[in-house]
């Protein structure tokens, strides 16, 4: 199937490069020293923020944060921190805290957190980290929002800019650069949501601090909110769009979560280091913590693919993370035709194009749920999200993982039913969200629209002002060139597409000549068609051409647009229309003319194409 290294046991202990264990595990652990918590906290739950601040340190001017230097001093706080949290019981910490975290738009999640600090380093940790670097960046921009206008996409331009500054102070940014907003620091989000560290690799103490640091914002902001007399405005959650497109897979049983969880002791797509993050979120599926499983399954299939892409491409050291002068290997380069240095990727040939459109819908495309962007920016309402996109997401990581075992064993899973039906499924998997598919499914429905237009009654005023304008010369013009345009198109149908014929017939038009719209809606409908079914032919242009081709679509558009605006109720000008119609109807005649339509070129090659076969049979019958 693929490279055999893929299928050897892993034998590796971490996927962190050594600058970057060094600062996560052993950096912030030099200093032992006692700290006393009431220099941090007060009696009244005040956070002392120079106490924090004075512990972050700079290199040489110009030079910015000293990351490491400031991880070894702020070890001590995070430890003390962390030994504090667990002294509380919850309803101490519930009255203490909870008011802190309102800002957030999330205070449930913080009491959830709270929770999971008795766990020794566990994936509780590190799903709590994530969830927490989600909700901080997403709070973090409603605080920018207050006096910028267009908040950054990424959390380290976020944390960066002059806007926070303003709210919570440079030194109090420059601590949360340290732990989440830089390569050269901690950077807990990123390692994490990248499926680079293990469980082990994760100190709860910095778990603890996170929790504190975000206590202590909200504290910052109430100051800042009664100073300026200003209210935070928090942005709606996003909603996942066209997910019902990829429901593909039946939905999960129990019978699949018993086949994934023995698949992943025998399946050498997953790390052994990371298996309790993949046991994990088997149990969150169960217990309906459909956001958590999905977080956890997507960091994972990063990891997996990652370790896949390192094998099949010959460059083992992008499993590991990257030092902070060079890019990680995350997704964007993963699923890519081409690896940096202009090889051809393996990767996507190995898996094949329905694994690979699955991915790039549920994580990529534009018109997709994008999955990995939305969660870990925090534009989801975890609490909300759907079952549907998590059951889907572990069929499919079952199916990726089945392809990475021992045949006999393979074989043995496949006997069963509900398995071979999830293979099969995946393995017919075309694009739902690509620009192509959508198209189509627009087409569709225009065609329906269109379709019970004649069905409609017209307001009385556009009844009369119709009727008055069959006398329009313009309009029968209009008529004769939409019929010879369509005769034109039909000779170009492909023959196993003769069907678009039937919607192509003049005769199947409406025939109530004051009703010009319809007709020429089904023409440009038609023309769609017939250039998506050849849309292929366009790599085959020049540079000129492609754009003189471009810039006749873009005067389609045009048209079209216009016609919105010109037949709306508030300027019904009926008149302009049909002027505007026919300018329109003979561009599409005069481009029609040139040949240069994407269906006319497809013609052109299959006939090319056609020729050299009755050649070549010709060059054989001869021969024998």
């Amino acid at each position: 199937m693929g490279d055999p290294e893929i299928f050897i046991g892993d034998h590796i202990t971490t996927c962190l490069s050594p600058s970057v264990y060094d600062m996560i595990c052993t950096a912030g652990f030099e200093i032992r020293e006692n700290c006393d918590i009431h220099t941090i906290i007060t009696q009244n739950g005040d956070i002392r923020w120079e106490v924090i601040t004075d512990c972050v340190t700079y290199a040489e001017p110009g030079q910015g944060l000293d990351y490491r230097g400031s991880v070894r001093l702020l070890g001590p706080v995070c430890e003390v921190v962390h030994l504090h949290f667990l002294t509380l019981t919850k309803e101490q910490f519930e009255i203490q805290y909870a008011p802190w975290f309102q800002w957030t738009n999330f205070p449930e999640l913080f009491l959830e957190i709270f929770d999971a600090l008795e766990s020794l380093p566990s994936p509780t940790v590190s799903l709590s980290i994530m969830k927490m670097a989600s909700c901080l960046e997403r709070a973090l921009g409603d605080v920018f929002l207050l006096i910028g206008k267009k908040c950054p996409f990424l959390l380290r331009d976020l944390l960066a800019s002059e806007e926070l500054a303003q709210v919570f102070g440079h030194s109090v940014m420059d601590v949360l650069k340290v732990f989440i907003g830089s390569p050269h620091g901690l950077n807990l989000r990123n390692i994490l949501w990248h499926g680079f560290a293990s469980p082990q690799e994760i100190p709860p103490k910095y778990c603890s601090m996170l929790l504190l640091l975000m206590a202590g914002l909200g504290q910052l902001l109430k100051g800042f909110l009664q100073q300026t007399e200003v209210a935070l405005v928090h942005r709606p959650f996003v909603t996942l769009t066209n997910l019902e497109d990829l429901m593909v897979f039946p939905g999960v049983t129990y019978e699949i979560l018993s086949v994934l969880k023995e698949v992943m002791t025998k399946s050498t797509f997953m790390l052994k280091i990371m298996l309790p993050y993949w046991e994990m979120a088997l149990v969150k599926f169960r217990s309906h913590r459909f956001a958590d499983c999905t977080m956890l399954l997507l960091t994972q299939l990063e990891m997996g693919l990652r370790k896949v892409f390192a094998a099949i491409n010959h460059c083992p050291d992008r499993l590991l993370t990257a030092e902070s002068t060079a890019l990680y290997t995350t997704f964007d380069e993963i699923l890519s035709k081409h690896l940096r240095d202009g090889r051809v990727n393996q990767l996507p040939l190995l898996l094949g194009e329905p694994a690979m459109e699955f991915l790039w819908d549920l994580l990529n495309h534009q018109e997709g749920p994008r999955l990995r962007d939305r969660l870990s920016h925090g534009e989801i309402n975890l609490l909300e999200f759907p079952e549907a996109a998590a059951s889907q997401l572990l069929s499919f990581s079952l199916v990726l993982s089945l392809r990475f075992m021992d045949e006999e064993v393979l074989s043995m899973f496949k006997e069963e039913a509900a398995i071979n039906l999830l293979i099969r499924l995946a393995g017919d998997y075309s694009s739902r969200c690509h620009p192509v598919f959508r198209l189509k499914k627009q087409v569709l429905s225009c065609e329906e629209s269109i379709r019970i237009w004649p069905l409609l009654s017209l307001p009385e005023e556009l009844g009369q002002e119709s009727a008055r304008l069959e006398r329009n010369s313009e309009a029968y013009a209009c008529y004769s060139l939409i019929t010879k345009i369509l005769r034109e198109l039909c000779r170009h149908v492909p023959e196993n597409l003769c069907a678009l014929c039937a919607m192509g017939d003049t005769g199947a038009l409406p025939t109530v000549p004051t009703r010009l719209l319809s007709p020429v809606l089904y023409l440009i409908l038609f023309f769609i068609v017939l250039e998506l079914v050849s849309i292929h032919i366009v790599c085959g242009k020049d540079a000129h051409e492609y754009q003189k081709y471009l810039k006749f679509l873009k005067s389609v558009l045009q048209y079209a647009e216009n016609l919105v605006a010109y037949t709306s109720q508030e300027k019904n000008k009926w008149n302009e229309t049909i002027i505007l119609t026919h300018a329109a109807l003979l561009k599409i005649w005069t481009f029609s003319e040139t040949k240069q339509m994407l269906t006319h070129l497809a013609k052109r090659e299959l006939e090319v194409q056609q020729s050299c076969e009755k050649t070549c049979k010709s060059v054989v019958t001869k021969n024998t």
